[in-house]
């Protein structure tokens, strides 16, 4: 998928996909205008389409997966 992350305007917990309702980490900005917002599933499920269809796809996915190494170290102590 052809990604370009904005760092000023990151997804947040509010910010829902528009296919179910899920925490959208992919946002897609049209040619035509306007935006639309996808869970990781939907997101890789209309992958092929989106593409052809987009001027920007930030894909914030990868925060699915992420490490969270900080909250991990203060518990042990």
């Amino acid at each position: 998928m052809t990604t370009v992350l904005t760092p000023a305007s990151p997804l947040t917990a509010a910010d829902r996909c528009d296919r179910c309702g899920a925490q959208a980490y992919l946002r897609v900005v049209l040619i035509s205008g306007g935006e639309l917002l996808f869970c990781a599933h939907h997101g890789r499920k209309f992958e092929p389409e989106l593409k052809k269809i987009a001027a920007e796809i930030q894909d914030e996915t990868d925060r699915l997966t992420a490490v969270q190494t900080a909250g991990a170290d203060e518990d042990q102590h």
